[in-house]
């Protein structure tokens, strides 16, 4: 054990001094500038509407004998809703078909005296004024019959409006009034309400700034359109999922609002299944362009001021330098960087803290929070992040050759 204790002790066995300039580098976190078509999302609040809206209404006086359908159900155009009591107008439908036949009846009277008279007044057997007569008579009982089908057609027309039915497709609500109610007596009283809701609109605003901004950099190729058609608008829910189907931007509005200094947008959204409904709050992401070569970095990565916008780029030789860049907007909780960065260069995104004045710094690859490591997955840690562990084993190896040498 002495000897041991003395060939350790011994100053040829001593563990080697640290790196030469004292204390080694300090770690920060960096990314890797890789650029790419990144779409510009804009998010946005929102309600829903029924794409068509209509009111049931009784177009014809009467007492409402049946309602006709399941409150809340979905109703097909044409569908019966309610009966009416039609006793009145099946009365008068009747009465104005008898009305209509002895029209035709007087008619056929008068055409047959006209003929007759024709050739009587043709040998001036009768005089022309009869025949003119005639001829008079048969234009109006001509006129008669005109009017008495009209009549009839009216009478038709009300015999039907007693049997109200859905004007559109879509879901009903409740009934607005109950059987046994007098409608329709002075004024077309609403029934019920009909509301289509596949698809649903999206209603939402913008500011006009935002707008004048996207139109000068589509016109100028800063930015390009996202799509051929019309671009894509994903709505998030009140409890933060997003809804499965994408939907489309069907128009913006041609003024601004004076008050609010917003434009109006519409958005076209498919409910197949009716799980939205009209008047409910969202949130609307809007694709409307997308920026080519633009690069993505965290939000703790760009320092934002009133003089500019910057990053921290570290060289290869550990150097950390600022650098200004253009911020295009958000991207899923990250900056959309347009210009200012090159390919292959790291930008750093944690360790600030760690910076001494011009003192280099060591770059590894930053990781967010909450992912997973490499080691604790079950894999082999990358390059950069096991550099550190190795050469904080080197010492131990050395210190412990002699020890076995001794042995």
């Amino acid at each position: 054990m002495l000897v041991a204790l003395l060939a350790a002790c011994s100053p040829g066995t001593a563990p080697p001094a640290g790196p030469p300039g004292g204390m080694p580098p300090a770690q920060v976190g960096v990314v890797t500038v890789t650029p790419g078509d990144v779409g510009l999302v804009t998010e946005l609040p929102g309600r829903l509407e029924a794409s068509r809206v209509a009111q049931v209404r009784a177009r014809a006086a009467g007492i409402l004998q049946k309602r006709l359908f399941r409150e809340g159900s979905d109703v097909q155009a044409g569908q019966a809703l309610f009966e009416i009591d039609a006793s009145p107008y099946q009365a008068a439908y009747a009465s104005a078909q008898a009305a209509q036949a002895r029209a035709e009846a007087n008619l056929m009277q008068a055409t047959a005296q006209a003929e007759r008279y024709k050739p009587l007044a043709a040998a001036q057997a009768v005089s022309q004024q009869d025949y003119v007569n005639a001829l008079a008579a048969q234009k109006q009982a001509e006129a008669d019959v005109a009017s008495a089908k009209a009549a009839v057609q009216n009478a038709r027309i009300n015999l039907g409006y007693a049997s109200v039915t859905a004007p559109i497709s879509g879901r009903i609500g409740r009934a607005l009034v109950t059987e046994g109610a007098l409608v329709g007596q002075g004024e077309a009283t609403p029934l019920a309400v009909v509301q289509q809701i596949d698809p649903l609109y999206v209603n939402f605003t913008q500011s006009a700034g935002e707008v004048m901004k996207l139109r000068n950099a589509l016109e100028s190729g800063q930015l390009k359109r996202a799509g051929t058609q019309a671009a894509s608008v994903r709505v998030v829910l009140e409890d933060g999922t997003e809804y499965p189907r994408a939907g489309k931007l069907l128009f913006s509005d041609l003024t601004v609002d004076t008050t609010t200094g917003q434009v109006s947008l519409r958005a076209e959204l498919p409910n197949p299944g009716g799980t939205l409904l009209p008047g409910l709050y969202v949130r609307v992401r809007l694709e409307q362009a997308q920026a080519s070569n633009a690069i993505t970095l965290p939000q703790q990565a760009v320092t934002r001021s009133p003089q500019g916008d910057s990053v921290m780029v570290v060289s290869a030789d550990g150097k950390v330098q600022p650098r200004p860049v253009t911020v295009g907007g958000q991207q899923g909780g990250q900056w959309v960087i347009l210009d200012g960065l090159k390919t292959g260069e790291q930008v750093m995104v944690d360790g600030f803290q760690k910076l001494r004045g011009d003192a280099p710094v060591k770059a590894v690859p930053w990781q967010a929070p909450g992912s997973k490591p490499a080691e604790s997955a079950g894999k082999s840690p990358p390059p950069t992040a096991s550099a550190p562990a190795a050469a904080a084993s080197a010492p131990a190896a050395s210190a412990a050759a002699p020890a076995s040498a001794a042995r």
